[in-house]
């Protein structure tokens, strides 16, 4: 670990080729199969069938799968340095199940409105953000409060949730799952997270700042509301935006930074992009064992992030103590 925290952005490079390597695996594995020299042919030079047929139907899954693990694990990133909480993520704290039951509900009765889901559906998300700092607040926001009330706020979200669904029998499970895509949920997805990708990599400063004490960040003249603000409102927007095209996906953003943390440190100039890749990565490799384990049946991406993210996260919790 010592070697790659010293090597960061050789790190971020062999996460980019680990990605692509994972890209086209997920594209060739199943019923139809290609060679890479087929691939690009059939892209860039003459028709192919088979290329067509993966071209349509797996690309924009596995692309979706890519952004939306990459927008959540930063979503888990921003609540964790926002709040100062290593437990902080958008599931927990209940930000998604705010979210999801927007999503529902614009599924049921708004359905002619897909291309302005994710922005009503972040609208349920910022709601249930400022529920959640509303009922914390008490001469001053507190962490660990907010976490105790996000918990609570997500337990109540999800019981609605499950009364909707229990009320409308053409409601697909909450649980998150990637299954049929088309190229206009990846062109949507990229239109709503791509710039507030851009936005993150000129904050990054920020986000180290916030890792200070407060009194520390006020005796230098720094707003620090200000900072927590914006990078709230950010991650609200990626969990939000994720929970409308893919549901909710349980540990992502909860897991994922750690990991990256472990493997390149608390610079966020390198936080950032290793976050988005190692997200994209583990959500990617999920949802391809889900659809292949049991084929023709599927598993859903997060039920099996859930059954390997508990242990995972334990291991790295233990591996971070015996370092420290």
């Amino acid at each position: 670990m010592k070697i790659i925290k010293k090597n960061p952005l050789l790190f971020i490079l062999g996460l980019m080729i680990i990605l692509g390597i994972c890209f086209f695996l997920a594209i060739n594995i199943g019923s139809i199969k290609v060679s890479f020299i087929q691939l690009m042919k059939g892209l860039f030079i003459e028709y192919n069938k088979d290329v067509a047929s993966i071209y349509q139907i797996r690309f924009p899954r596995v692309i979706v799968t890519m952004l939306v693990g990459c927008a959540l694990a930063l979503s888990g990133l921003l609540f964790q340095v926002v709040l100062k909480n290593p437990l902080a993520d958008p599931g927990l704290i209940g930000i998604s199940a705010g979210a999801n039951i927007v999503s529902l509900l614009v599924g049921i009765f708004l359905p002619d409105l897909y291309v302005f889901k994710p922005m009503i559906t972040c609208l349920g998300g910022l709601v249930t953000f400022i529920i959640i700092y509303s009922l914390s607040w008490k001469s001053g926001l507190n962490t660990t409060r907010i976490i105790l009330v996000g918990v609570a706020i997500h337990y109540t979200m999800n019981a609605i949730v499950s009364l909707i669904e229990s009320m409308s029998a053409s409601i697909s499970s909450s649980v998150g799952t990637i299954t049929l895509y088309s190229w206009n949920d990846v062109f949507l997805l990229m239109i709503y997270i791509v710039p507030i990708l851009i936005i993150l990599l000129f904050l990054t400063q920020a986000c180290d700042l916030l890792g200070l004490e407060d009194r520390t960040l006020l005796s230098l003249g720094i707003n620090v509301n200000t900072y927590r603000f914006i990078l709230s409102l950010l991650a609200v927007l990626l969990c939000s935006i994720s929970v409308a095209i893919a549901g909710i996906l349980s540990f992502v953003g909860l897991l994922v930074p750690h990991l990256a943390r472990l493997c390149v440190g608390n610079q966020h100039k390198y936080l950032i992009p290793t976050t988005a890749l190692c997200g994209a990565i583990i959500l990617l490799v999920a949802d391809t064992i889900g659809r292949t384990l049991m084929a023709p049946y599927e598993i859903s991406a997060g039920i099996i992030m859930s059954m390997i993210g508990g242990p995972i996260f334990i291991l790295l919790l233990k591996r971070s103590l015996y370092e420290s």
